[in-house]
């Protein structure tokens, strides 16, 4: 799995390479310091996970995010964001902009080792306490429009699967949930990821909370 890693910072990003390179299946083909920086080598190195710092001066890691997502040539890259800043905005952004997951600065090397190769793998990576907060702004937000948009094309089943991943639940979980198979909630999410025209599972989240499926528990 080939990583970019990027954070202003020249101590803590070499820091976070040669956690991730010791790891035999993963390799940092690239590092930059900025978030223009971090578009010209996602594009030539078109690696799977970009580790992205989200304050950095000029372009910064949501734009380099905005930029990296919503570029044809790098389909296959997700993108990781990482702060200090446990703040709902920058993960509402994050989202916005196409990243795949959002980690903290503070997690132990095993948890961003976890967090970039899940994050590879196309899993939505958010902390359950940052998914629970958003969750919860996203329901006490006034919204004057909740349209079904695509999720017309749905079967009540893919509606019912969306609704629960909207909620933060993982695949086993949705399973229970509906009296399912596993292997039959990851057919129904590979038919969402394409019906929706979703890049992972992050991008699934957005479209439940767009729809209107997702409620307070």
């Amino acid at each position: 799995m080939k990583i970019v890693v990027v954070d202003d910072q020249k101590l803590l990003r070499q820091s976070l390479a040669v956690i991730l390179d010791h790891e035999p299946d993963l390799t940092v083909v690239g590092q930059a310091g900025d978030g223009a920086e971090a578009v010209l080598r996602a594009r030539a190195t078109q690696p799977d996970v970009v580790l992205m710092d989200v304050r950095m001066p000029g372009v910064d890691g949501l734009e380099a995010t905005r930029r990296i997502c919503a570029d044809p040539v790098l389909g296959g890259t997700r993108v990781l964001v990482l702060s200090m800043f446990e703040l709902d905005e920058y993960v509402y952004q994050a989202l916005q902009a196409g990243a795949s997951g959002f980690l903290l600065k503070d997690a132990p090397p095993e948890e961003l080792v976890d967090a970039v190769r899940r994050t590879g793998r196309g899993e939505s990576l958010f902390a359950p306490s940052i998914l629970t907060r958003l969750i919860a702004h996203y329901v006490a937000a006034p919204r004057p429009e909740r349209p079904a948009g695509a999720v017309r094309d749905l079967t009540q089943r893919e509606v019912d699967v969306l609704a629960l991943i909207g909620n933060g639940l993982a695949n086993d979980e949705i399973a229970l949930a509906l009296g399912i198979a596993v292997k039959t909630v990851k057919t129904h999410i590979t038919h969402l990821l394409a019906k929706l025209s979703a890049r992972d599972r992050a991008q699934l989240v957005i479209a439940a909370f767009n729809a209107g499926l997702v409620r307070p528990r």
